[in-house]
């Protein structure tokens, strides 16, 4: 397999990382938007429980199954902050591995640039020197 094709396969799945990332990005924004959401509906039913005496009998209920959703929630976030950060490190080792590739294919069109650059570097000597050989022959015929 050749170089480009490794680095195109490593690009492929650098974006794949990235966009697993992207997804566990908007799934802990999601849940952290949950979790303030219970908590303003919390603050909002402690309001109402606080003005009308009737509805604070049924606010430990709601209270206690509220509590819980965060509670789950919460336990949500960490898991997919967890995985953010394993995402982050595998997505940063695919860009480190893709560099390698990278570098490598630069290394070895350097060498090849170089490589042609000495064969024209000989071949123009070697026209040269056989022009020099012809005048000078030349040169010996006319004059000699």
């Amino acid at each position: 397999m050749s170089l480009k094709t490794i680095i195109r396969l490593q690009k492929l799945q650098l974006d794949e990382k990235r966009r697993v990332l992207a997804e566990l990005h908007t799934l802990a924004d999601r849940l952290r938007s949950e979790i303030e959401k219970v908590k303003q509906e919390i603050a909002q039913e402690q309001e109402v429980a606080r003005d009308d005496f009737s509805v604070s009998f049924t606010y430990s209920n709601f209270a206690q199954a509220a509590l819980e959703r965060g509670r789950r929630l919460g336990e949500s976030l960490g898991q997919v902050e967890a995985q953010i950060e394993i995402a982050t490190d595998e997505m940063a080792e695919a860009f480190q591995e893709l560099k390698r590739y990278e570098l490598a294919e630069e290394e070895r069109q350097r060498r090849e640039r170089d490589k042609q650059k000495r064969k024209d570097a000989a071949m123009l000597d070697e026209t040269a020197l056989v022009g020099f050989r012809r005048r000078q022959t030349e040169e010996e015929a006319a004059g000699g």
